[in-house]
């Protein structure tokens, strides 16, 4: 039997962190935000449908997907941007479900579905398990902060646009807390995983 675990986040929490750990010890990880962009490849089932409700002006030279165009539409168009989710988390969730489905056939102990909107898009049916990653506000954003080169105004407004991490700890079945050393996080990811009865060393 193979164990499907949920991991999840904030921006600037460090799940890529987490994500990384878990590939180093060899466990498959399935990441959305791959699959995301996958999805919308050309040739893909979404990317026909995004020419057509978007039109050819966000296609680059070689007929992929502006991202940054495209992003500057739904950034500021709620009703687009919901048009655009339609298309594309359908696919998304077709993907790695597919890749689940393999998984098992494969016998894989453990299998990773990276998903930094789990809660938020109600996807907590395709796993048995839950991680969130954990940090403080302030280092959450400090982090952001240095890592996008934001000002403390634009890294609280990217915060305050998802769910916040206070609210996901009630939801997750496990909380890493990734204020502290990477050691020390990875200890604690390694408890959970042996709770779960996965060792790995």
């Amino acid at each position: 039997m193979s164990l499907v675990i949920g991991l999840t986040g904030g921006i600037a929490s460090g799940k890529s962190t987490v994500s990384n750990m878990l590939k180093e010890m060899s466990i498959n990880v399935i990441d959305a935000d791959v699959e995301a962009r996958l999805a919308v490849m050309n040739g893909e089932p979404a990317y026909k449908e995004i020419i057509e409700e978007f039109g050819n002006n966000i296609l680059l030279e070689n007929g992929e997907i502006d991202r940054q165009k495209l992003g500057s539409i739904i950034f500021h168009q709620a009703d687009k941007r919901q048009r655009l989710n339609e298309i594309t988390h359908p696919e998304v969730r077709k993907r790695m479900l597919e890749q689940v489905e393999t998984a098992k056939k494969n016998e894989e102990e453990v299998i990773v579905l990276d998903i930094p909107l789990l809660f938020e898009s109600k996807l907590t049916y395709m796993v048995e398990k839950t991680i969130l990653v954990y940090v403080n506000s302030d280092v959450q954003i400090q982090r952001l902060m240095e890592r996008n080169h934001l000002s403390s105004a634009e890294a609280r407004a990217r915060i305050n646009s998802q769910m916040p991490l206070s609210e996901k700890m009630k939801l997750a079945d496990a909380v890493i807390n990734n204020n502290g050393a990477l050691a020390d996080t990875k200890q604690q990811l390694l408890k959970v995983l042996a709770q779960w009865g996965i060792k790995r060393a």
